[in-house]
């Protein structure tokens, strides 16, 4: 900040250095206030300001050792004031006046706003321009018309910036000192103009190449966004010079291709291979393979020396689904490179389309992450290629904010809006961007401005419903003959230049060209880096596939301790101190164990193993139920103690989620996608909540594996069980994941016992293989009575049961002789099915539950019918409605089982709800009138 002249009056003009014009200069009391905190001044009382204003004006006359009167005091005050309006406003407003739109057809910014105008201030006019103001925008003293001049360079040139929405002082000073340094804001040296313009010939002649060779196919082009190719390559160089070891892009479809080849540096002879119609992976992997501008790719890529390695996730054409799981595959790799204290070695890059930023829910829940406890990634590149056109809607009907960007304000991140036919204004955007993320570790956006040359896709017709755009767009010349001429005209290269770039790399393009059609993939980008040692399952989906999941007694005890004892500086909660007085009792007796504490020991057993555990879900730490208490919240300071975090080897973390589904659930899978060694488990608050996440579950849960040979080992608990509580809480639709279950994709199960749960949990991890695993998870069987487990289930050579029979015939014996009436089950249900068959005294009928669904037991299942010689009826008995649950899936599956046991001819029955277009009723006599029924029906007893 300059000293301000020593002398203030007109008439003095003797004096070195820059002199005051025909009225009063600008105090510095102006340019404290105006450089360090600009709401300062919009919070003050205007009477004070202007007292304020004169004192100082008055103050710097009396040091001059001149006299001043009242009068011109006061309006060298009210000038002062005036200028530090503008600036403010130029600051806050000056975006809107930006040359963005490469096009010039956005009618919303053909003219400045009033209010950052010299008019609107009273500072128009010679006499009033001449004032002398200092100290602002890096600038010694200088001249309110200068000033104008430069807050119209500084914040209405080819970059926008939006950030007085930031609370945070340092952030906005830090972006105000980037944007308002002396001399010009975006500077390259020569050799970085040219880099720029080969970057920008690559992306717009590969595109060309593509359209020739592939007439009419779908690339969905970066044609007219190609500045964004630059761009990320300066995010690599400086991110990497900034510390960034690693970047994990996702991205939707526009650009994908150009990208992948320009940028992650994607062989060019691979991508016509796919083009040409040819897998990515060798024949004999398998799959259902997916179209090529899903799919994703990682390779490592060099700056001045530093090595920085790239990703891009893949995903289907719900594009922004992608932003949740590249946040957590970050949080994961960051984790994993013991990166989460500074968050600076792995950045995530998101490029989005602008009306799916501006009109996609999921976009805020991923921003709705950063900096929450958990899942902060330290801050994610947003890039925003904005088509200013959204398939064939226009943005006024898009949204109903001015700019797309406009929900990134919620989380306070700055905001670069750029004109994308400026490769180096684009450039200096995602620069400045790493150095905000790198620096502050927060969210930043890039908004860049440009056009689709073509329609959505290379084969649609614009002019249908935007022929003036596309009569513009049809007579826009190409960025790099925009960017060409200015360096020409710069002296940077000469005419021919450019063409002779163009055609040595289309002459390479053809070299590519020519090897695509002998090309043939040698090995699958599958288990590689920390997947190591996995592998898909050796043997068929049928088979029982267990390991040893039981633990040493010696464990289990040591785990008893941990979950028990309550340090001296712990002041718990008293119901909680029942709660554990009673785990004691299960750990003394050996008896009893319920739920929550077979689901600890579990995770503890595989934390002592050195494995990480990660449980997510809104109020998870406490459990839906009050039922797990893996948190416990010291009652006089709310200090946290996690008794598992105590544990030696491996890492225990528990967090209550945001208000998500969709995202948090996107998150989770992209964390497990990256860490096969951390059993990673997502839990709803109530089973039918998952409905909110269905995109996710349909598109990568289900069908990750076969699309993109990405293997998942996630973990969802749905709360299920019918209690007469209605129809929102009561199905975690059970029957939508059957529905999705093929080619030994996912697990589902239906759990009736503590250690049975405790052995899934345990196989999902020792096991050489991982599957998504859907678990109903129960609410009443928290602590029904009936489910319990002893010690010794938990210990010796115990493994996850898939089919469990009844108590009174574990093991199965040959009382199955006995039997006439089957009733297979799943599920909660079960124990009211025992209950009352007990009640009944019926010693002909046996109740056996299917644990796992899916991969369906078949063959285990057959084994046990082949011992029932004398069986007469099977039925299948659910507590859902019949077009619900599992009946639609098991019938086949259990008739096959019938078949494969001797009893041909034998079909299931079936014993359960009726159709209904609601999950459960809400009338709670209701339900307990059909629950009575349904299970006398399953036992034969309303004949």
């Amino acid at each position: 900040m300059g000293e301000e002249p020593q002398n203030f009056l007109p008439e003095m003009t003797d004096q070195e250095g820059p002199q005051p014009g025909p009225s009063w200069g600008n105090p510095k009391w102006l340019a404290e206030v105006a450089d360090a905190d600009a709401d300062l001044a919009s919070a003050m009382d205007p009477t004070q300001m202007l007292l304020g204003a004169k004192e100082a004006v008055g103050k710097a006359a009396k040091a001059a050792g001149k006299a001043a009167d009242p009068a011109s005091i006061e309006k060298a005050a009210s000038l002062s004031i005036a200028a530090m309006t503008l600036v403010r406003l130029y600051r806050v407003r000056g975006h809107l006046a930006a040359q963005l739109d490469p096009l010039g057809t956005s009618t919303k910014r053909s003219e400045t706003p009033p209010d950052l105008t010299l008019e609107f201030h009273g500072l128009a006019g010679k006499e009033n321009e001449e004032v002398y103001v200092g100290g602002v925008l890096g600038m010694e003293w200088t001249t309110v018309g200068a000033l104008y001049e430069r807050l119209r360079v500084v914040y209405c040139g080819k970059v926008g910036l939006e950030y007085m929405h930031i609370a945070d002082t340092e952030e906005r000073r830090f972006l105000q000192d980037k944007f308002e340094s002396p001399g010009d804001t975006i500077q390259f040296s020569p050799e970085g103009k040219k880099a720029i313009l080969a970057a920008v010939l690559r992306g717009e002649q590969y595109e060309e190449f593509l359209g020739k060779k592939y007439v009419g196919t779908k690339r969905f082009g970066l044609d007219g966004g190609e500045s964004m190719i630059p761009a990320l390559e300066a995010v690599i160089k400086h991110g990497g010079s900034a510390g960034v070891r690693e970047i994990i892009y996702g991205m939707a479809h526009r650009g994908r291709l150009n990208v992948l080849a320009n940028v992650m540096e994607k062989p060019y002879k691979v991508i016509f291979h796919e083009f040409s119609g040819g897998s990515a992976n060798p024949e004999d992997v398998g799959g259902s393979g997916d179209v090529k501008y899903h799919l994703g790719t990682s390779t490592d890529r060099e700056f001045d020396g530093i090595s920085v390695h790239m990703s891009l996730v893949p995903n289907p054409s719900h594009l922004e689904t992608v932003n949740p799981v590249v946040l957590g595959k970050t949080r994961a790799q960051q984790a994993i490179r013991d990166d989460l204290s500074k968050k600076e070695q792995v950045l995530p890059v998101l490029i989005h389309g602008d009306a799916a930023f501006a009109g996609q829910g999921v976009v805020w829940e991923s921003l709705s992450l950063s900096g929450v406890p958990g899942y902060d990634t330290g801050g994610c590149l947003h890039f925003i290629i904005n088509n200013q056109i959204g398939f064939t809607t226009s943005p006024m009907f898009a949204r109903s904010s001015p700019y797309p960007s406009d929900v990134a304000k919620g989380v306070m991140a700055p905001i670069l809006h750029v004109n994308g036919d400026d490769p180096e204004a684009v450039t200096f955007a995602c620069k400045l961007a790493v150095e905000y993320r790198q620096r502050f570790h927060r969210d930043v956006v890039i908004d860049m401005w440009c056009y689709r040359r073509f329609g959505h896709n290379e084969g649609d017709e614009p002019k249908f419903t935007q022929p003036i755009m596309y009569d513009v767009i049809s007579k826009h010349p190409k960025v790099s003959r925009v960017y060409e001429e200015r360096l020409i005209a710069e002296g940077v290269i000469d005419d021919g230049d450019r063409q002779k770039m163009a055609d040595e790399f289309v002459s390479h393009l053809e070299d590519e060209f020519e090897a695509a059609k002998s090309y043939k993939p040698n090995e699958a980008d599958w288990f590689g880096g920390r997947w190591a040692g996995l592998h898909r399952p050796a043997d068929d989906e049928t088979a029982r596939r267990n390991v040893d999941t039981a633990i040493e007694r010696k464990m289990f005890d040591s785990l008893g301790r941990t979950l028990t004892e309550v340090p001296d500086d712990v002041n718990i909660h008293r119901t909680l101190g029942r709660v554990l007085k009673a785990k004691g009792q299960m750990f003394e007796t050996g008896e009893g164990f319920d739920w929550a504490t077979a689901e600890a020991l579990a995770f503890g057993s595989l934390v002592m193993e050195g494995y990480n555990v990660r449980l997510s879900g809104q109020d998870s730490g406490r459990g839906t139920f009050s039922q797990r208490h893996a948190v416990w919240v010291d009652q006089k300071d709310e200090n946290k103690y996690v008794p598992l975090n105590t544990l030696p080897h491996g890492k225990f973390e528990v967090h209550d989620s945001t208000l998500s589904e969709y995202g948090v659930l996107g998150f989770e899978y992209g964390y497990a996608m990256a860490d096969p060694k951390t059993l990673t488990l997502w839990e709803a608050q109530f089973g039918d909540f998952a409905n909110g996440a269905q995109i996710m579950i349909d598109q990568y849960i289900a069908s990750g594996e076969v699309k993109w040979l990405r293997a998942n080992g996630l973990v969802m608990l749905l709360p299920h069980g019918y209690e007469g509580q209605g129809p929102e809480h009561s199905s975690a639709r059970l029957e939508r994941f059957l529905q999705l279950c093929a080619s030994d994709n996912i697990q589902v199960c239906n759990i009736t016992t503590p250690a049975n749960y405790f052995h899934v949990l345990r196989r999902q991890m020792l096991r050489s293989f991982r599957k998504p695993l859907v678990i109903m998870s129960p609410k009443s069987l928290l602590r029904h009575p009936m489910a319990k487990s002893p010690r010794e289930e938990f210990l010796g050579d115990w493994q996850f049961k898939r089919i469990k029979s009844d108590p009174s015939m574990e093991p199965a014996t040959a009382d199955d002789k006995k039997i006439k009436r089957l009733v297979l089950c799943s599920g909660k249900v079960a124990y009211d099915l025992i209950e009352k068959r007990d009640a009944e005294k019926l010693k002909d009928v046996s109740i056996v539950r299917i644990e796992q669904l899916y991969p369906f037991p078949g063959d285990p299942l057959a084994v046990r019918l082949k011992r029932m010689t004398n069986l007469e009826e099977v039925i299948w008995c659910q507590e859902e409605p019949k077009n619900n649950g599992s009946w639609f899936f098991v019938q086949n599956q259990i008739e096959d089982a019938l078949t494969a046991a001797g009893h041909e001819g034998k079909r299931p029955q079936y014993a359960g709800r009726e159709a209904a277009a609601s999950p459960a009723t809400g009338l709670a006599k209701r339900h307990v009138e059909q629950q009575e029924k349904l299970v006398a029906d399953a036992l034969g007893l309303t004949k």
